[in-house]
């Protein structure tokens, strides 16, 4: 046997990386390469009157510049209302307006400050509050009239988007004599997702189509992208993608790859656009900030009989991913736990700030932070104990889920059964310091798998090794060249080094859904499973002929074709290889994957993009704090994670990635967060200014692999690259409130935020006020129809 799954085999791209033999996008270079560069508007709102380019066409070096007009079409993840440079109207600080390709980069540059643009200011609209106030001016007037290019939400002026759910009698849940109403307020502020790779692209013509080599998660999103803004069909583009130093979710989206696009058509060379650490932090799809009204109806023995939310995201100048995370709120907010009833209003709003994207675990880090809160919340308020509680009212078998999809399964009731074996049996670290405030929490967190279409092909080479090929990408997590070769290894019981990864290139690879929400192992996995079973058939059915046996009496076992009882008499795969060569042609499969479609409770959602989970996945976490109580600095003293992996194909790669989220969770947890000045420009310009977590700040996280959750992936796998991040802020949370006994309601908790707490300074509350209260009035859709359709 192979011993491919349940194995730690070590990563085969390592060494070239940390011997820094890997060359990523950044380090492209190409015969006659233009260097590119964009000028980008130094105002948050504003009318374009005037913009001259014929200066910068002079400038010396200069081949190609671009703008608007070369450019007129409308780009978006769900809503197209995105033009590629601004037109008329500048909607956020750092919007493109014009790109120039030139010899050098530093004449590009140049060319930049030559052009001549006049700009009438406008009074931006830079909080979700100023954009909801009475009378606030739309940013996007002609929003009626774009095009919807999935799904269907409920908007109005400056909501981009609503998604609601309606599940049971929620007005009369709140009005019966025997519950509590607990509410609470959470705010949380965006994360940069700062890849040390930054976004570049390098793009020629050849044969009349236009090559990208770029650094992205999504390549086929890239390639059907551009060809919309360049108004080429997508079979005219081809996107090739090296190894990605990091993307975290900022490469999800198509991003500068049309402008390198532009400029190579126009300039007839190939040209290489690289953003700077600068324009990463100003232009970054962050994570989105966002603010939570969450209230429950909870009765003396602690059942759950009516829950009641709203949220809002800011989704920034333009609509991007917050339409689809709108929905992801549902499952992630409202998830967790037993709900007798449910209503939930989120919604994605518009502001003159640069837009937002996806970032790890995207909505469902401040959504389970803003959950946890609330349950602690809950019993303070009701007395119950906090672990008790979590234990009583987690979702199990046959339980109905926010929209009403029925969950697969007890898992979360086992895995805090989990976490008290885990906390027993770790060390436990507590200085010995009576001044210090301490503190600990336990925290349960529900995300999913996205799992969606991915192909797969598996070619077996004449020397028995097998080569998979994919649209998949490695980004850094392990997922392609680890995971998924484990995986078509044990189909083929060949070693894993014998299965060669090809870089991700949608000319060779079919369709792939991209890398993010945890869905490379299971989708490209199942993909690629399938087409390894295609090789493997292929291989006993040559194999039976070559030993005169029948197929059904053969096995593959360590590189050999078997008469099972009989292991002495076989043939190799690489004689069967030869074989094939000769009398048929060479041995390849393929393979394809795509989610069976999981469906809700008609009427309960609206605006949804996601109904309901295909493949939830849980987590638990806990952490141990002290808080200084002078500075209200806080020390992380501890860290447990019990993680659902359905079954663990690479188990330090799962300890890595657990590792590497909760570090990136408690630079979101304790001190990353972007601000934005009056003038609409991001305060922090890179890493002297935005606290990333440095070495001093991580430690030693203490996992417990949770495995034989039901899961359609293959062998019964999940992805394990996502949720690590998910409670991070929540256990924090959790965990300072507990140790300050004061109510944490914002993050990052940073040590004046948590001074100010301890202290009850003015301000230190968390008010939101534009938050609505009255859920009927705070949807823009038809409350009373929402509320006729919804199962009782």
């Amino acid at each position: 046997m192979s011993g491919s799954i349940g194995t730690n085999h070590p990563r085969r791209d390592a060494e070239d990386k940390l011997r820094g033999r890997t060359l990523f996008t950044v380090d492209a270079e190409a015969g006659l390469m233009l260097h590119a560069a964009l000028l980008r508007a130094d105002v948050p709102a504003g009318r374009i009157v005037s913009m001259d380019l014929e200066p910068a066409r002079r400038m010396p070096g200069v081949r190609a510049v671009v703008s608007a007009p070369d450019a007129p079409g409308i780009y978006g993840v769900m809503v197209a209302d995105h033009p590629l440079f601004a037109v008329d109207e500048i909607r956020y600080h750092g919007e493109p307006l014009a790109a120039v390709a030139a010899e050098t980069i530093e004449q590009a540059r140049a060319a930049l400050a030559a052009i001549e643009v006049v700009i009438e200011e406008r009074t931006p609209l830079l909080t979700m509050a100023e954009a909801l106030a009475p009378g606030a001016p739309e940013l996007h007037p002609d929003w009626r009239d774009y095009e919807l290019l999935a799904g269907e939400g409920a908007r109005d002026g400056n909501v981009s988007w609503e998604s609601t759910v309606v599940r049971g009698d929620v007005d009369a849940a709140f009005a019966r004599d025997d519950v509590t109403v607990v509410e609470t307020l959470f705010r949380c502020g965006r994360q940069n997702q700062t890849p040390l790779e930054p976004r570049a692209v390098v793009a020629h013509v050849e044969r009349d189509r236009v090559v990208i080599t770029t650094s992205t998660q999504f390549p086929w999103s890239v390639k059907s992208g551009v060809a919309r803004m360049l108004g080429v069909e997508p079979s005219d583009v081809r996107v090739i993608v090296p190894a990605v130093g990091g993307g975290f979710g900022m490469k999800w989206e198509m991003s500068i790859e049309p402008f390198a696009a532009l400029l190579a058509r126009e300039s007839g060379q190939p040209v290489k656009l690289v953003n700077t650490r600068q324009e990463e932090m100003q232009t970054a799809l962050c994570r989105e900030n966002a603010e939570i009204r969450i209230r429950s109806a909870v009765t003396a023995s602690g059942e759950i009989v009516g829950r009641e939310g709203f949220v809002l995201l800011d989704c920034g100048a333009y609509s991007g991913e917050q339409p689809f995370l709108a929905s992801m709120v549902t499952h992630t907010l409202f998830g967790s736990y037993r709900l007798g009833s449910a209503r939930l209003v989120s919604q994605a709003i518009y502001t003159n700030t640069p837009p937002n994207g996806a970032f790890r675990a995207c909505c469902g880090t401040y959504c389970v932070a803003a959950l946890e809160r609330h349950t602690d919340e809950i019993c303070a308020e009701l007395g119950f104990d906090r672990q008790e509680f979590r234990r009583q009212n987690v979702l199990g078998d046959g339980d109905l889920g926010p929209t009403g999809d029925v969950f697969e399964g007890d898992v979360l009731g086992p895995m805090l059964d989990a976490m008290d074996e885990l906390r027993d049996r770790s060390p436990r670290h507590r200085p010995d310091n009576d001044r210090l405030l301490y503190g600990t929490s336990t925290t349960v967190g529900t995300w999913f798998i996205f799992v969606g279409p991915s192909a797969a092909t598996v070619n077996l080479n004449p020397d028995g090794t097998a080569t998979l090929v994919t649209a998949g990408v490695e980004i850094g997590s392990g997922s392609t060249m680890q995971a998924i070769p484990q995986i078509v290894a044990d189909v083929l019981q060949i070693p894993v080094s014998d299965v060669t990864v090809r870089e991700a290139d949608t000319d060779a690879g079919g369709y792939d859904g991209g890398v993010g929400g945890g869905r490379t192992t299971v989708s490209l996995g199942a993909a690629g499973a399938a087409a390894a079973a295609e090789v493997q058939r292929k291989i006993l059915d040559l194999a039976a002929d070559m030993l005169e046996a029948s197929p059904s009496d053969l096995t593959l076992d360590d590189g050999r074709v078997v008469v099972d009882g009989v292991p002495s008499l076989g043939v190799t795969i690489k004689e069967v290889a030869a074989q094939a060569q000769a009398r048929g042609g060479p041995i390849s499969g393929s393979g394809s994957f795509t989610g069976t479609g999981n469906v809700g409770m008609a009427g309960c959602a609206a605006g949804h993009y996601i109904g309901a989970l295909d493949l939830p996945v849980f987590s638990v976490h806990e952490c141990d704090v002290a808080v200084d109580p002078d500075t209200g600095h806080v020390t992380v003293l501890d860290y447990r994670v019990v993680q659902d992996v359905g079954r663990a194909i690479n188990p330090r790669a799962i300890l890595g990635q657990v590792q590497g989220g909760v570090v990136q969770g408690l630079g979101y947890a304790l001190h990353e967060e972007v601000t934005i000045d009056r003038r609409g420009k991001v305060r922090q310009e890179g890493f002297e200014t935005y606290r990333v977590p440095l070495a001093g700040d991580s430690l030693p996280v203490q996992l417990e692999v949770y495995e034989g959750a039901p899961s359609m992936g293959p062998l019964g796998v999940k992805g394990a690259g996502e949720v690590p991040i998910l409670n991070v802020a929540a256990a924090v949370s959790c965990a300072v409130a507990d140790a300050i006994g004061r109510t944490v309601s914002e993050i990052p908790l940073t040590p004046p935020r948590v001074l100010g707490l301890m202290l009850e300074r003015d301000g230190a509350d968390v008010e939101l006020p534009h938050v609505p209260t009255d859920w009927r009035e705070a949807v823009v859709a038809d409350a009373e129809q929402l509320l006729a359709v919804a199962p009782r």
